[in-house]
């Protein structure tokens, strides 16, 4: 694992390269992350980097996230992540740094780790794109999931069946999306194609 960062969701939108070509990007804000903790083999067990990201009232957190901050001298964030610091990549980084979009470069391939959006219950065509029963000559039975099992034998439902429940609202990771414009300046970094989550969402970036 290399370095990362947490960045929020903006949206959508689209760019032109050299060439004239139109590359459909995901705008991410990633211009609040400080470092709170830097773990060491010696203290810890291992290597590590703590993250935090996004303004918070210190009224909102409790007595011992407030002493976490308190105790790295950095204002209270909304969201913290480790990233791990294995291959020394984070050598020359101290509690209290900031990190920026500066961490990646353009054409780099990164990780991107998000919640999807939820859409709440689904039934099995809509959640895993099963086929649907038939329509005609008098089938009552157009989009059910279908026979769950043998009656006598296994005398249960196999784990894993497709069946309906709650659809989107996961962790999801993309790999190897392709990083094309760093915007310092503004605190922004475009990446080619969707990411997942709402927009608002936070995600967590890290280089492969």
């Amino acid at each position: 694992m290399g370095k990362g960062l947490l960045g929020k969701k903006v949206g959508m939108t689209q760019i032109f390269d050299d060439e004239g070509r139109i590359i459909p990007v995901t705008v991410i804000e990633a211009n609040s992350c400080v470092v709170v903790q830097v773990k060491t083999e010696e203290n810890d067990g291992y290597q590590a980097v703590q993250l935090g990201f996004g303004e918070v009232d210190p009224k909102q957190l409790n007595r011992p996230r407030r002493g976490h901050f308190d105790k790295a001298g950095v204002s209270p964030r909304r969201y913290l992540a480790e990233f791990r610091a294995d291959n020394g990549e984070w050598a020359d980084i101290g509690v209290g740094d900031a990190v920026g979009p500066d961490v990646f470069s353009p054409g780099q391939r990164i990780k991107v780790r998000g919640v999807s959006r939820g859409k709440g219950f689904a039934g099995s065509i809509k959640r895993h794109n099963t086929s649907r029963g038939p329509m005609t000559h008098g089938s009552r039975y157009h989009r059910g999931p279908g026979s769950s099992g043998a009656s006598a034998f296994p005398a249960r439902v196999h784990r894993g069946r497709k069946l309906p429940g709650r659809m989107g609202g996961k962790r999801v990771t993309v790999e190897s999306a392709e990083v094309v414009r760093v915007d310092t300046d503004r605190g922004l970094i475009l990446l080619r194609g969707s990411v997942p989550g709402p927009r608002g969402g936070v995600l967590q970036l890290e280089s492969s």
